[in-house]
């Protein structure tokens, strides 16, 4: 996505970082300098939480995807009932992100609807269209594989979302350029949202503005990592 520190792109505003409580938000402050601050902050911070997980090995990033796998297995059938019926937005895997298609292909055997999220206007909302196993994918921005254009188009009922960095408060470290933030707030009604992300990802806070939208709950290679709203 968009990286934070060009102009005209929908990130990161306020907060002196490196010198407030973690714990502090003041949801009116839109100082242009701790615009740039946090700006500059998050984006040292993706780098860093990149470079950890760029190194593991792909053994290692196997065991991982794995492990999230069963994870999230468990809370869609444990809270979802296994999303029969309903219809869920995952992600094509970049960038070393862990690597769902085996479970996209069994939830759909299973009867869920599956969606993945594709940028067709640039600073808009994310649209969302059918994938199956037998989708003929094509390239779309950033060169990842989406559905094509006649593929059916969907309303996501939960959403998966990749985190580079989370939170307890469940709010995400994406990749800056705020499509996801930027969906969410329009989505209505707004289908419940999981992040996905390794458990050695978490950080202490991401110094939230007001675009930032947390999400439902987050879910690692060791469990359910962080819940904001009991479902």
């Amino acid at each position: 996505m968009s990286d934070t520190s060009k102009p005209g792109t929908y990130a990161s505003p306020p907060c002196m970082a490196g010198e407030v409580d973690p714990a502090y938000f003041d949801p009116l402050v839109t100082d242009p300098a701790q615009a740039r601050d946090v700006a500059r902050w998050r984006k040292a911070e993706r780098q860093r939480l990149r470079g950890l997980r760029d190194a593991l090995s792909v053994t290692a990033r196997q065991e991982v995807g794995r492990s999230l796998a069963d994870h999230l297995r468990t809370v869609v059938q444990e809270r979802f009932n296994g999303a029969r019926g309903k219809v869920l937005s995952c992600y094509w895997p970049i960038k070393g992100e862990p690597d769902l298609r085996d479970l996209m292909a069994e939830w759909h055997s299973s009867g869920v609807r599956i969606a993945l999220p594709i940028v067709e206007v640039k600073a808009a909302p994310l649209v969302f269209r059918r994938w199956t196993p037998e989708t003929k994918m094509v390239r779309g921005d950033w060169n990842i594989p989406v559905p094509p254009p006649e593929a059916e188009q969907v309303t996501p009922e939960i959403t998966l979302a990749p985190m580079i960095g989370w939170t307890t408060g469940c709010y995400r470290l994406g990749y800056g350029g705020g499509y996801f933030d930027r969906t969410l707030a329009a989505l209505d009604p707004r289908p419940v949202s999981i992040g996905i992300a390794l458990s050695s990802a978490q950080i202490e806070t991401i110094y939230p503005q007001p675009h930032d939208i947390p999400l439902d709950m987050v879910v690692t290679d060791t469990g359910l990592g962080a819940e904001r709203n009991k479902r």
